[in-house]
């Protein structure tokens, strides 16, 4: 252990270097990790903050995000009327485009009625909409386009009014509105058009069994975890592709940080290690020399790559709201273990050159 620290340390410059190297290496990892986590919580924001356990959609529609719903007439009212259902909210959901400034952006927009719920859950200033012509939006999409309470914008072929400013409705694509839900009807001319149905079950009555109830031939029903997790399958395929290439990368990135240090010091103290072979150290003795020197660079650059992952999360928040990173202690903890199998993957190539060390070769010449 004294050797290890002793070869380390020598250089603290390379040290140091090193250090910087794994904190990167692992805080790209974190980060990444953060990212995804943050996207797929934004995904299922709307669903985690509304009341209801069953989700009812047209019929082979089994996510909330990807695509339109149009339920078929009077299912609002079957739902209603079924026993074991407490509590209905109906919402018309539809992605448009609005315009400020000559300047086009998306929302994803969702009509509901404020008698029964289903509309923004934390405002951050305002009101909810009282009229048709009235329109709640994200407080971080308002301030990207200058946009306050009052302005009037172009939805479609109408000019709505911002009259209240939502918070934690930003996601990567955009974020949500929320209008009266007769307000979609008209936009779309589409008079009783519902997307979803929200359901609660009564007292006593489980969400499995209340969606075995509300089964029928022209209507999807789903328990709403079903609904965030084919969501999330949703947005599996677009990012966890690229960002596991990106974290392999970043892996790759660490090891060979740590291995070249590693190879670098192993080869400056051959005399050293030859020496010490030849007064009878064995090789499991200099594997651990070498193994001890790796783990040390990987898990001070661990704990320093766990706070630069905090610091560029804080930063990317504060720069692009609507990018969020929420880095769990769970991810944490999968990451200190892959600092910890970097460190042996490092050592791999080192530690062979110590064990096919001759002694008498390094006092040659």
């Amino acid at each position: 252990m004294l050797l290890a620290r002793r070869n380390l340390f020598r250089d603290r410059t390379r040290f140091l270097l090193t250090v910087a190297g794994v904190a990167v290496s692992i805080g790209l990892i974190l980060l990444l990790a953060g990212y995804r986590s943050g996207v797929y919580r934004q995904a299922s924001a709307y669903l985690d903050n509304t009341p209801g356990e069953v989700v009812v959609a047209e019929r082979g529609i089994r996510d909330f995000l990807g695509t339109s719903s149009a339920l078929p007439a009077g299912a609002e009212e079957a739902v209603r009327q079924t026993p074991g259902v407490e509590r209905v909210i109906p919402v018309i959901s539809q992605f448009v485009i609005f315009e400020r400034h000559g300047r086009k952006d998306g929302f994803f927009l969702v009509g509901y009625d404020p008698a029964r719920g289903g509309g923004p859950w934390k405002l951050a200033a305002g009101r909810e909409p009282a009229a048709d012509h009235e329109l709640v939006i994200d407080r971080t999409a308002a301030d990207q386009h200058g946009i306050a309470i009052g302005d009037a914008i172009s939805v479609l072929d109408r000019t709505m009014t911002v009259v209240g400013l939502s918070d934690d409705t930003t996601f990567w694509a955009g974020s949500i509105a929320f209008a009266r839900i007769s307000t979609l009807e008209s936009l779309l001319r589409a008079p009783g058009l519902r997307s979803f149905l929200l359901v609660t079950p009564a007292a006593g009555v489980t969400p499995m069994a209340l969606r075995d109830r509300l089964a029928h031939p022209a209507t999807e029903v789903l328990l709403k975890s079903e609904v965030v997790a084919n969501d999330r399958k949703l947005l599996a395929r677009v990012y966890d592709a690229p960002i596991g290439l990106m974290v392999a990368i970043a892996f790759l990135v660490g090891v060979l940080v740590v291995g070249l240090v590693i190879y670098t010091a192993t080869i400056e103290r051959r005399r050293e290690y030859g020496a010490i072979k030849a007064i009878g150290a064995r090789n499991r003795a200099l594997y651990r020399v070498v193994t001890i020197q790796a783990f040390i660079a990987a898990a001070i650059g661990a704990i320093a790559g766990v706070g630069l992952a905090y610091g560029g999360g804080a930063a990317m928040m504060a720069w692009r709201p609507q990018f969020r990173v929420d880095i769990e202690p769970a991810a944490i903890g999968v990451v200190l273990a892959a600092s910890l199998l970097m460190a042996l993957v490092a050592a791999l190539i080192p530690a062979r050159l110590v064990a096919h060390l001759e002694p008498a070769e390094v006092f040659r010449g």
